[in-house]
């Protein structure tokens, strides 16, 4: 394929979606990243879109939300790492609540073998995934349809979480910074998102690493309430990538990486024996969060850090110092 072919379907692609990581674009147009880069840096030379930490947006500073089938044909196999690996920090019998968008979509799938579960959601495509699902009780909000991804959202989506308190909250976004912590293109969207961030009392974000550094409009989970991120590990090349989850864990988010070798950093992980889990009380609400607990709902913190299934992805836990 001559430059000039390549460069047109690269910039197609990015008008399509909004935003694409180099990985794909360069599985797409079957080339190097490398070239996938140069062409990238040659379009954004005529202004015809910008580069962002391991992609392409398009121009004009924040990137606009993609519809769910442009979405869900995007990062596959990094946002299948990413649910193999949030689904083991997910223990029998909790009850959590879990946002909309094609991560979490792919964690619910997950979750299907966890007996005992609770899980609340906004989200049609995460209840359609536990459907069937016969030890797992789902609890969907209220609210307005919102075709493009498939969630429910407005006053009567906030409404139905007044009073909620679960363990977790399992949420994904447009974008994740270490400045503002995780963002959305959607006022509506995001609106819930911070709902169900005040009814749980750890927040886990899914953000694969294209995600790392992009800001969006509405801001959605402040860094500092965020708990712990789930993320794929950064080509070589994406150093911007590196230094974003290292100013996370500079602010004191967790960091686990599905197939890392090692942290942002560089230094290798050393190895740790599994702890002991065990159920303990819930932890005291958050400020701002409304104390109470839904009828029905079950609700446990877990200790220790390192989830089941270590043998498919190491987890990088990067804690301030």
């Amino acid at each position: 394929m001559f430059a000039a072919e390549r460069r047109q379907l690269i910039l197609e692609m990015v008008r399509a979606n909004g935003a694409v990581s180099l990985r794909e674009l360069a599985r797409v147009v079957q080339t190097s990243e490398v070239t996938v880069r140069r062409d990238v840096r040659a379009l954004e030379a005529e202004g015809l879109l910008d580069r962002r930490h391991g992609g392409a947006v398009l121009p004009g500073g924040f990137t606009r939300e993609s519809g769910f089938p442009q979405k869900s044909h995007l990062a596959t196999a990094e946002k299948t790492a990413i649910a193999d690996l949030a689904a083991g920090f997910v223990e029998e019998g909790e009850a959590i609540v879990v946002g909309a968008g094609t991560t979490t979509q792919e964690l619910a799938r997950r979750l299907a073998r966890v007996p005992g579960l609770t899980v609340v959601t906004n989200s049609l495509l995460v209840a359609q995934a536990l459907a069937h699902a016969n030890r797992v009780e789902v609890v969907m909000t209220g609210g307005t349809l919102r075709g493009s991804n498939y969630a429910l959202v407005g006053s009567g989506a906030e409404q139905s979480l007044q009073g909620l308190r679960v363990s977790r909250a399992f949420l994904s976004g447009s974008g994740l910074t270490a400045e503002r912590g995780l963002s959305t293109s959607n006022m509506l969207s995001a609106s819930v998102d911070r709902a169900l961030v005040q009814a749980a009392a750890e927040v886990v974000v899914l953000a694969d690493h294209t995600k790392l550094g992009t800001d969006t409009m509405f801001q959605t989970v402040p860094t500092d309430l965020i708990t712990r991120l789930v993320t794929d590990e950064p080509p070589a090349h994406d150093d911007r990538a590196g230094t974003e989850l290292q100013a996370l864990a500079d602010q004191g988010v967790q960091i686990a990486v599905a197939g890392a070798s090692g942290n942002p950093g560089g230094e290798p992980v050393p190895a740790r024996p599994q702890p002991q889990r065990r159920d303990v009380p819930l932890p005291a609400p958050r400020r701002g969060q409304v104390p109470g607990s839904a009828a029905g709902l079950r609700a446990a913190a877990v200790l220790g850090e390192a989830p089941p299934g270590a043998d498919r992805a190491r987890v990088a836990d990067l804690r301030r110092r």
